[in-house]
């Protein structure tokens, strides 16, 4: 009742408070979109790493550390750059996601970091996903601690 008194009064208009329409994608999406990086993104970098890289399977488990460190030092610099060039990865663009910050604006290089090492966080805590599913906002543990979302774009 107060908003259509202060529009006639004409102290706002309805374009002035129609903030823009948008959806949290769901959790189910997210999920399908991390299975197909997984796929198009992690599964050759493991794949170079184990048999071009350190020779063997074998060889990988004999120096975990470094072959760990030769696949996700690739796998952060091809993810940031798909998110912060693109604000998509294949996965996210095959499900028509896209990742925004708070505003709805391109995140920032710091919030992109943040979210990636987040996300890591919440797949060892587990509880970190299962956020999307209980919270009504459909917000997972990295979105919250980047300040990032993913949304669902209109197809």
């Amino acid at each position: 009742m107060n908003r259509w008194r202060d529009v006639k009064q004409n102290k706002i208009t309805l374009k002035e408070k129609k903030l823009p329409y948008f959806v949290i994608s769901p959790a189910i999406n997210r999920f399908k979109a991390f299975i197909t990086d997984t796929f198009m993104i992690l599964m050759p970098l493991l794949y170079i790493v184990f048999y071009i890289i350190m020779g063997s399977r074998e060889e990988f488990a004999e120096n975990m550390l470094a072959g760990w460190a030769y696949t996700f030092i690739p796998h952060f610099i091809i993810i940031i750059s798909f998110w912060f060039f693109k604000s998509q990865t294949p996965g996210y663009k095959a499900y028509d996601i896209k990742l925004v910050d708070k505003n709805l604006n391109k995140p920032t290089l710091f919030h992109l970091i943040v979210r990636y090492f987040a996300f890591a966080l919440s797949i060892i805590l587990i509880a970190g996903l299962f956020l999307a599913i209980v919270r009504k906002d459909k917000k997972a543990l990295h979105d919250l601690i980047s300040g990032t979302m993913p949304i669902q774009l209109d197809s």
